[in-house]
């Protein structure tokens, strides 16, 4: 059932923990995206960078991947994370993908996405440490430019992490979001994962 839990909330200072760390944030619970919106024409001129090797880059002229070519005419779960080899990003989120992807390809889905602001080629090591490049489509949003166009950006200096990314996931066709779903705080693993989003396909 297409559903969102995204939760609309106005700013408020409250403490969050982020890889074990417990910081004082402002923490924002809403973003620009929402059930409806074209992924493209809501970060236009953004591309996303698959997950390689450093080689790899060099060879492809440092390219990068239009939004249009991840989403358009395709079946999409997407899900954003604050980081790689962080915590509940490595021991939770992936895996709940990862080890669902049968099911995800039985409801049509045509790929499963990783995204998280950090270079392609420390997306690629962590896949790879995770042994989940075979699951699941990794990129980079080296920039945060993806991700501060649908307001789902984070400062989580606290953490010593820097401007990154909220925790959240969600069911894209043809560009358009058929569910949003984005977590109170980045440490939350509520409503993020692989089974929410099942249940909502």
């Amino acid at each position: 059932m297409a559903s969102t839990l995204l939760k609309r909330t106005s700013f408020s200072a409250m403490k969050s923990v982020v890889g074990g760390f417990q910081i004082g944030a402002q923490s924002r619970a809403y973003a620009a995206a929402a059930v409806g919106t074209d992924l493209v024409s809501a970060a236009p001129n953004v591309s996303l960078q698959k997950a390689r090797t450093w080689d790899e880059g060099v060879s492809s002229n440092f390219a990068t991947t239009p939004l249009k070519d991840i989403f358009k005419g395709k079946k999409v779960v997407i899900f954003g994370l604050p980081g790689a080899f962080t915590g509940v990003c490595s021991v939770q989120h992936v895996p709940s993908y990862k080890n669902q992807i049968d099911k995800f390809k039985a409801k049509g889905v045509d790929s499963v996405i990783c995204v998280a602001v950090n270079d392609p080629y420390v997306m690629n090591g962590w896949a790879t440490k995770l042994e989940a490049k075979e699951a699941i489509e990794f990129y980079g949003d080296f920039d945060g430019s993806f991700h501060k166009s649908l307001e789902l950006d984070k400062d989580l200096s606290g953490a010593l992490l820097g401007h990154r990314s909220q925790r959240w996931s969600a069911y894209v066709v043809d560009g358009k979001v058929k569910t949003l779903n984005v977590e109170e705080v980045p440490s939350d693993f509520k409503v993020s994962g692989g089974d929410v989003i099942l249940g909502q396909i």
